[in-house]
């Protein structure tokens, strides 16, 4: 049986301990990288990170002894990270990471190597540290060990990229552990990508993606994970510029008045002009925002009365 986890508070001290831990791995990965130019040969970066590596998880197993257990669990996600940077520079050293110029490039005993011991790691810190952060590790490890087993690139990997993200889907919905968040926000984000990569060019195309965006959000009000609706909402978002300006590019132009067509009026005034790209009429992006926004609104207050129980007669529903 799994030991259950603890889910973090975020508060003021939290955050601090979160970016401080982060900012100490940064700043040791970044000694292991001047370190490593005042040496020759590989042997000198793996060195150095190993003693990064063994400074942070001594850090984490003397605050786990200690009691503070955010502390704790930041430097073991730290950790796991350095462990990560010690075996790829152990490999490169050794010469086995030549010529990796790319992901899922082909099968490598080398490259999986890598990652399956990276995935091992941070899988054996979660469970020792109780901490959900390290999830998010072990979760895009996961996929990326799976992908680079399996496939070989191109559309197959997008194949056994959507497979994972709903297998991370279900899961999410089944696990009751804090870090199960990072199943879903990994999940969603595996799915997703499949599916923009593939339908993202006609107008037909990003209709789907408004389907698949209010399934984003159906499931987000479903499962209580608002991180569905986070990806739902960046899915409406996407479409609606596709739909009224045709690309970022011109939703650009369209806020700094570059390129495009325009028109001038003769007023009491003065003459005023107007400049749109691509011929679109210039209310079209506000009112296709403004239109966006109560459709947001809407989802939202949906779900929110589906959620909030009805309050006795004679007092006012909870706020």
């Amino acid at each position: 049986m799994h030991p259950r986890q603890i889910k973090p508070v975020w508060k003021t001290s939290s955050f601090l301990v979160y970016t401080g831990g982060l900012t100490v791995l940064l700043g040791g990965l970044a000694a292991v990288g001047y370190l490593s130019t005042q040496y020759s040969g590989g042997g000198a970066r793996t060195a150095w990170a190993f003693l990064i590596l063994f400074v942070l998880w001594l850090l984490a197993e003397a605050f786990r002894r200690a009691g503070p257990w955010v502390a704790a669990g930041i430097f073991a996600f730290t950790a796991v990270i350095a462990w990560g940077y010690f075996v790829a520079s152990a490999w490169a050293w050794f010469g086995w990471l030549n010529g990796w110029n790319s992901a899922f490039q082909g099968w490598s005993l080398a490259h999986l190597s890598l990652e399956f011991l990276i995935l091992i790691a941070a899988l054996i810190d979660r469970r020792r540290w109780r901490f959900p952060f390290i999830g998010a590790v072990s979760a895009v490890v996961g996929w990326f060990f799976v992908t680079d087993f399996i496939s070989n690139g191109g559309w197959w990997t997008y194949v056994v990229t959507l497979v994972i993200g709903f297998a991370y889907f279900l899961a999410g919905s089944i696990s009751d552990q804090p870090s199960a968040f990072w199943l879903h926000f990994v999940g969603a984000l595996l799915i997703g990508l499949p599916i923009l990569h593939w339908f993202h060019t006609s107008d037909f195309d990003f209709a789907i993606v408004l389907i698949v965006s209010l399934v984003y959000v159906l499931i987000a009000h479903a499962t209580k994970r608002s991180s569905w609706a986070v990806f739902g909402t960046i899915g409406f978002f996407v479409a609606t510029i596709h739909y009224v300006v045709g690309s970022p590019t011109a939703l650009a132009e369209s806020f700094f008045g570059q390129g495009g067509s325009g028109s001038c009026v003769s007023t009491p005034a003065g003459v005023t002009c107007t400049s749109t790209p691509g011929g679109i009429s210039a209310w079209s992006i506000p009112l296709a925002l403004g239109l966006l926004g109560f459709w947001l609104v809407l989802l939202g207050l949906i779900g929110r009365r589906r959620r909030t129980p009805a309050a006795p007669a004679g007092e006012p529903a909870p706020a």
